[in-house]
């Protein structure tokens, strides 16, 4: 799995359809996580996933430093899938998609990255899988934290 994790002040997820655009869920402060899920991924990626960025200390406490986490002030987290997170560029420049994981099993991760998510007592919004969307995110610092379950990066 491959996230893409941002801090914010609010954010909202927008489903765009041709007859009408509805907002579907909006957070405060908190957390984006864009979520590209993987071939190969398994319950075990969105477990350590969802315990590694619940737990992610990129708030400032007291004294101004990054050492809180989402669960410590409170925050929410706003989780999007996003497939394109696993484009590869190597070759040319159109991306090819061939890493990242069919839409059903990718659905089932995802959703289980929220279940696991939640069991950490965090509340999650999330987006509308395989849906267009349109993103609102109002980075705070900006504060911006790529993560990958098989530690590339």
């Amino acid at each position: 799995m491959r996230a893409v994790v941002q801090r914010v002040t609010d954010a909202s997820v927008e489903i765009l359809s041709d007859e009408e655009n509805n907002i579907c869920s909006e957070i405060g402060a908190g957390l984006v996580v864009l979520l590209g899920v993987e071939k190969g991924d398994t319950e075990a990626e969105a477990k350590y996933m969802a315990d590694k960025i619940s737990g992610l200390r990129i708030f400032e406490d007291k004294d101004g430093k990054m050492n809180l986490s989402v669960k410590d002030i409170g925050g929410k987290i706003l989780v999007i899938s996003q497939f394109t997170l696993l484009g590869d560029v190597k070759k040319g420049k159109r991306p090819g998609f061939t890493d990242a994981e069919e839409p059903v099993k990718a659905k089932e991760l995802y959703e289980k990255y929220i279940e696991y998510t939640k069991n950490n007592d965090i509340f999650v919004e999330k987006g509308v899988f395989q849906a267009k969307m349109l993103v609102r995110i109002n980075n705070d610092g900006p504060v911006t934290i790529l993560i990958d379950s098989n530690r590339k990066f």
